[in-house]
């Protein structure tokens, strides 16, 4: 027994001593002194057990394991919405100067201008006589920037023109364009530039009581191809003839039906103008005397004319682009007045007319007060002596008024140049009094922006010109 016991002594001596040391006091007071009420040592834990909620925040924040590889990118999400615009950042420096570009073509040559008057317009004849060169002149600004003038030559009894050399049109190279022995064409022309650059001119032939065109075939006018628009015989048309561009790009010609005394247009059906729809607007008595055509700013035609039964001034506004009818209106009917009538289209969109005051032998202008011309102001700009008549009327480069007239008391060339858009009043001058000079004017703006007008010297059966030399075409203007 005794050696069974030691053999067992022998064999759990270490367990013994363990335990030994476990329930003595220096262990017990270990264990009191160092772990605390409520905890647990390592001794008390068994591995794997704790959870992180077992944990405080300290022992929490100190566990870091290494980090793990990085994951895949994932799908970008879908945009948010656009947050307040944040205020304006402060504007940056200049930049850097670009490289400067190569030179473009030399452009046309330009004409001078008179920065300090006074100065007087420059008059030129373009075609000397022996007779009647120059009368029922029509004058515009062609394609090349030139003037380019219609006109009849009473000599040849023929349909000319003339395509000034400049601006100032200080001579001019001109060019039959219709021309016959046996009869008389050309007289009533009038002239404008077609959609194609090209010169188109309406124009009566006398001889056969025809409305005919003649549409250049190139910028100088040196030929034309010519085509009877309305024909006479049994009836006579063509007569005070006024030919203008409509919204369509296509010619539109007013004139007056001598047999059957009405106001007739023709809309042209090409740009040449070879054939045309004709209609009449107004047959109310004797109607249709001077004409004169423009395009409103509402695109459709506006035609001023004289009403030979009554003696007024009337007008017709088309009810639409190819004029087929019109709404037809009195504008003045104090005394004899309407004739010589010259219309366009102001810069403020509404129709301007000069016309002639028999009854006082004024000068006087009506001003639309709509695009369709329903009503009008009429004011007295010349009275002075017996002027206005051949009015032709325009707008200057300054936007006002611009209007070219005869002064039958001095034989004289005079121009008024309006003193507001609605010309209420004008400022008149003198620009040629060298004979008997100053019928059948026409006046249009040339590239300067001064005026250039086209008139028939009676005194010596020629065809002339008059050009500007400031905006208002007074002898005595000065450009600040």
């Amino acid at each position: 027994m005794l050696s069974r016991a030691l053999q067992h002594l022998r064999r759990h001596v270490v367990v013994y001593v363990v335990l030994f040391v476990a329930l003595s006091g220096t262990s017990y007071a270990a264990t009191a002194k160092l772990v605390r009420k409520n905890s647990v040592g390592s001794a008390q834990v068994i591995n794997g057990s704790l959870l992180k909620v077992d944990l405080n925040k300290k022992a929490t924040a100190a566990l870091r394991g290494a980090p793990g590889l990085q994951g895949p990118l994932g799908a970008a999400g879908e945009a948010g919405a656009a947050g307040p615009l944040g205020p304006k950042g402060d504007s940056g420096g200049p930049g850097a100067p670009g490289q400067q570009g190569a030179q473009g073509p030399q452009g046309l040559p330009g004409s001078a201008r008179l920065r300090s008057g006074p100065g007087a317009a420059g008059l030129a004849t373009l075609h000397g006589g022996p007779d009647l060169v120059g009368i029922y002149t029509s004058a515009t600004i062609g394609a090349d920037a030139l003037g380019l003038i219609s006109y009849y030559d009473g000599t040849n009894g023929s349909l000319r023109v003339g395509h000034c050399n400049n601006t100032a049109c200080t001579s001019a190279g001109t060019s039959p364009l219709d021309s016959d022995p046996a009869i008389i064409l050309g007289w009533y022309t009038s002239l404008t530039i077609g959609a194609d650059g090209l010169g188109l001119i309406s124009y009566y032939d006398v001889t056969n009581g025809d409305l005919k065109v003649a549409h250049c075939n190139n910028v100088a006018c040196t030929s034309a191809s010519k085509s009877v628009v309305d024909a006479g015989p049994p009836g006579n048309v063509g007569s005070y003839t006024s030919a203008t561009i409509g919204a369509d790009g296509l010619g539109l010609i007013s004139y007056y039906d001598v047999t059957n005394q009405d106001l007739k247009v023709a809309h042209c059906d090409n740009t040449a103008c070879t054939t045309a729809i004709k209609s009449t607007l107004d047959s109310t008595g004797d109607v249709g005397w001077y004409t004169s055509a423009t395009t409103g700013a509402d695109g459709l035609g506006l035609i001023s004319y004289y009403d030979n039964s009554n003696h007024d001034l009337r007008v017709a506004h088309c009810d639409n682009v190819a004029c087929t009818t019109a709404s037809t209106s009195t504008r003045d009917s104090i005394g004899d007045v309407g004739s010589y009538t010259s219309a366009t289209t102001g810069a403020d969109g509404f129709g301007l007319i000069s016309y002639y005051d028999t009854t006082n032998g004024d000068l006087k202008a009506a001003h639309c007060s709509a695009p369709e011309c329903t009503s009008a102001s009429t004011s007295m700009l010349d009275g002075l002596a017996d002027v206005g008549t051949y009015s032709s009327v325009t707008i200057g480069g300054d936007g006002l008024g611009l209007i070219s007239y005869y002064d039958t008391t001095n034989s004289d060339l005079k121009i008024a140049h309006c003193d507001n858009v609605s010309c209420t009043s004008a400022s008149p001058s003198t620009l040629d009094s060298t004979g008997i000079v100053g019928w059948y004017t026409s006046v249009t703006i040339g590239t300067d922006g001064f005026g250039l007008i086209s008139y028939y010297d009676a005194t010596n059966g020629d065809l002339k010109a008059a050009h500007c030399a400031s905006s208002a075409c007074a002898p005595h203007f000065r450009r600040r």
